[in-house]
């Protein structure tokens, strides 16, 4: 899953495929790059979740992802658009999209309607503490996993309860929404334990700052240029512990280096 932030702030390339004035140019082309570069499908996004992150307005959201969705649908690979305004989620698959990637896990008022309105989209599921403002601030407290694997399960089975079928649910443990360097890490040690509930994971590690922590030299996290080859090796193990999809910024050395991992399987 390629990553396209139609952001201006987005933590780790906000600007890069946005245009203040309403272009969206830049970013259908990395969606085109993407795909050249190995994409199966990819991941738009008009509002930044990185910690410390204001929301965005509705009418500003829309106005940034409809354009590039518009476009993006007609490139051969499934869209995912990664929301939680219901009105969003609505107006991206009347374009077509064919996923609702959401960071609430549809906790948002009038969301699981959307998504259950449309019988054919796929849905996934991200656990997150308390809310991007806040959720670094205050992370979570003890043993992640059991805490993790029931919220998602409890929001499957609601998503489920509202006629959407298992087959169009993924989950996502939501990696540093809310957890410490270390609770994030033991939810990849102990990622296989979250395919006992039957459904895909989906894995984001890509250049999360768990990954700059723990490969820090001389005690200076590593800068964002720089983590594209430890975010390469977490996703390569998601995989190796039963990840169905990554969500990555780096779609060609990923591929790259799946590809050696395959060949050794």
């Amino acid at each position: 899953m390629g990553i396209v932030n139609v952001t201006p702030d987005s933590f780790s390339d906000g600007g890069r495929h946005f245009a203040p004035g309403g272009g969206f140019s830049g970013a259908l082309a990395h969606c085109e790059q993407l795909i050249r570069d190995g994409a199966d499908l990819l991941d738009i996004g008009g509002e930044s979740t990185r910690p410390g992150a204001p929301p965005v307005p509705l009418a500003q959201e829309l106005a940034r992802v409809l354009p590039v969705v518009r476009e993006a649908v007609k490139l051969g690979v499934p869209v995912s658009v990664d929301t939680y305004k219901p009105e969003v989620m609505r107006a991206v698959l009347d374009l077509g999209a064919d996923i609702i990637n959401d960071i609430w896990a549809l906790r948002q008022s009038g969301a699981v309607q959307a998504v259950a309105a449309y019988p054919n989209c796929g849905v996934c599921l991200m656990h997150m503490h308390r809310e991007p403002t806040t959720m670094q601030a205050q992370p979570m407290d003890g043993d992640v996993v059991p805490q993790v694997f029931s919220f998602l399960t409890q929001a499957a089975d609601a998503l489920q309860a509202a006629g959407v079928a298992k087959a169009r649910i993924v989950l996502d443990t939501g990696v540093g929404f809310g957890k410490t360097v270390a609770q994030n890490f033991s939810l990849l040690a102990r990622q296989r334990e979250f395919l006992a509930a039957g459904y895909p994971l989906l894995a984001a590690w890509s250049r999360k700052s768990s990954l700059a922590a723990v490969c820090a030299e001389n005690d200076a996290p590593l800068a964002m240029a720089e983590r594209m080859l430890p975010s390469v090796a977490a996703a390569l193990l998601a995989v190796e512990r039963g990840a169905r999809i990554v969500r990555v910024h780096d779609v060609r050395e990923t591929v790259q280096a799946l590809k050696v991992w395959s060949a050794a399987s």
